[in-house]
């Protein structure tokens, strides 16, 4: 009776390397279903909370009220000129060309042409459909002091904006996307603070828009991992083994957030009414747990697509 290996010692030639395994990718398919439903979920019932009820449309109001001149909702605040600035410059035809065709740019050079064509696709869904819900969606007269029939739910910028971020995401590297995943939330509550502080945007209205700019990635991402061939496990993410580096680096991104908002804040403070500054402050921190939650959902896949492995043996 032999004991050991019966393969021969010493000459065993390597093959060629294995192909991904993409059981841990077609397994996000349903968690990112699952976590597109639970957006909409949100999508809907802030809409129905916030547009439909009393409290809702009251706590709206006290967020921004109404301005007491003119009857406008621009706030009173030295940040006023800055955000049209930065709502004429991202809502230029210029700019949101010149952004979509980066993200086609950096999919193509990446081998990720199809994730991101799929990106474009996603910004210019939400779009659409931020625009066709406002029209078709009737804001009820609740007899709401200093509130209007006129609904502006979801917010097409602030969808628009978060659609972009999460895009820029699907066509980067995987261990890449947790380097841009904060500035870009910094960068969504930018424009989202901008469309409160202009008097476009109500509070939910924003908080509406990043609802449904991650519900569209979600179900964007659970397309791609379906794809054969289009999608592959990151080396070293599949299941747990990933998930305490990330969670440390998690705490970290936090504990930096914080510091920025330790600094951030007392100037915002100044610029800002109350209810301003506590809306801003909200919708950053909702974003923040917005992104980071799109980001854990697709750690163990890369969106691009393998290549050629007809290595000879």
């Amino acid at each position: 009776m032999s004991i050991g290996s019966s393969y021969s010692v010493g000459r065993a030639t390597p093959g060629p390397p294995p192909l991904p395994d993409a059981r841990a990718a077609v397994s996000s398919s349903p968690r990112l279903l699952g976590a597109a439903v639970c957006a909409l979920l949100g999508l809907g019932l802030t809409g129905a909370f916030f547009v439909w009820t009393y409290p809702g449309q009251r706590l709206d109001g006290l967020l921004l009220p109404r301005a007491e001149r003119g009857g406008g909702y621009a706030q009173p605040s030295t940040l006023l000129d800055p955000a049209r600035s930065v709502l004429a410059a991202f809502g230029s035809t210029t700019t949101l060309a010149g952004l979509l065709g980066a993200v086609l740019l950096v999919g193509l050079a990446g081998r990720r042409l199809m994730a991101g064509l799929v990106g474009v696709g996603m910004v210019l869904g939400a779009v659409l459909v931020a625009g066709a819900t406002k029209s078709a969606l009737l804001r009820p007269e609740l007899q709401v002091e200093t509130s209007t029939t006129h609904n502006s739910f979801p917010s097409g910028h602030v969808a628009a904006a978060t659609t972009l971020l999460l895009a820029f995401l699907l066509v980067v590297p995987a261990r890449a996307r947790r380097w841009i995943a904060l500035p870009g939330a910094a960068g969504v509550t930018v424009i989202a603070g901008a469309t409160m502080v202009a008097g476009w945007h109500r509070f939910s209205d924003a908080l509406g828009g990043v609802l449904l700019g991650v519900a569209l990635f979600c179900l964007a991402a659970a397309v791609l991992v379906g794809r054969p061939g289009v999608v592959r496990t990151t080396p070293g993410a599949p299941g747990g083994g990933a998930v305490r580096p990330g969670l440390t680096e998690a705490v970290v991104g936090l504990l930096g957030l914080g510091c920025v908002l330790l600094l951030v804040v007392p100037g915002l403070r100044a610029a800002l009414p109350p209810g301003v500054l506590v809306a801003v402050l909200a919708v950053a921190g909702l974003t923040v747990l917005a992104v980071g939650s799109a980001v854990y959902l697709v750690r163990s896949v890369d969106f691009a697509r393998p290549a050629d492995r007809s290595t000879k043996g």
